[in-house]
């Protein structure tokens, strides 16, 4: 990750190629549309502002942008609430400022005792764990310990939900749809690349993934990015069978960077069921 232009610039790009000019009423023009999406010209026409200007923002040379041309331009390439966000941030005047690295980002961040507290006593109902920046997993209880990848085993270089989902062969058993997973998680991943907190940190695992990983470079080159707060997974656990369950994810207003994710199941289904198999397994030392 480098200047701000290398985060503007393809982020525009793909939002603009993303978009179906006919559907927006759009005429091809004078000149045929050579490539997919909408042209420059057209994205500040419709964000009310001149083509020189919005070139200056896609290539990352315009200082200083206000608020109200940001709004402006979001509403143009339709940029949902994530990607609004995502576009202040990679715009903010002090990005400009020097050149990213991925080099190491310090210890982890501890997680406080009654964050813990709060873990052990879902530990036999709910599957509930702690995530900082670069989705490197902190803290969680029994039950989240066992709900795919057995955390307890791991050692602290293995502790990241990124790098287990797109290193680990066993990821594409452990979830089905694991296509879906993985691009999810990248998406969560720039939209924290987006923020301040905890920066190098999510640098240094999207370098050591786009290195590791060819799957993982051509889901970064589509500047997905979503918000990690509610969602459905599949998991295929080795003991307990299908798991479907839904996921929720909180910021701990507190602790910046942290979050905790919880997994839950409706009344009555055989997800929930299940997770009360699994609980018995782990409380009885089996699984």
């Amino acid at each position: 990750m480098g200047h701000a232009e290398d985060e503007i610039t393809p982020f525009l790009k793909a939002r603009r190629a993303a978009l179906d000019a006919a559907a927006l009423g759009l005429p091809d023009g004078i000149a045929r549309r050579r490539v997919r999406g909408l042209r420059r010209e057209e994205v500040a026409q419709l964000a009310g502002i001149s083509v020189d200007y919005y070139t200056r923002i896609e290539q990352g040379r315009a200082p200083a942008i206000s608020d109200a041309v940001l709004d402006a331009v979001a509403r143009a390439l339709h940029l949902t609430s994530a990607e609004h966000t995502y576009l202040r941030n990679i715009t903010a005047p002090g990005r400009r400022a020097g050149r990213g690295t991925c080099e190491g980002s310090g210890p982890r961040p501890e997680v406080r005792p009654q964050i813990r507290e709060l873990l052990d006593a879902m530990g036999d109902v709910v599957p509930a764990f702690v995530y900082g920046p670069g989705m490197d997993l902190l803290a969680w209880n029994r039950l989240a310990g066992r709900l795919s990848f057995d955390f307890d085993a791991l050692t602290g270089a293995d502790l990241n939900f990124a790098q287990l989902i797109f290193l680990r062969p066993e990821a594409r058993v452990l979830y089905p749809e694991w296509e879906n997973v993985a691009e999810g998680i990248v998406a969560i991943l720039r939209s924290e690349a987006g923020q301040h907190v905890g920066r190098a940190r999510v640098r240094e695992v999207i370098c050591d993934l786009r290195e590791a990983s060819e799957e993982f470079r051509r889901f970064w080159g589509e500047q997905t990015v979503l918000d990690p707060d509610i969602g459905t997974k599949h998991i295929r656990h080795p003991e307990v069978g299908d798991l479907m369950v839904t996921f929720e994810s909180f910021p701990l207003p507190t602790d910046p960077g942290q979050r905790l994710c919880t997994y839950t199941a409706p009344n009555g289904s055989a997800t929930e069921e299940r997770l009360r198999m699994l609980a018995d397994r782990v409380g009885a030392g089996v699984a």
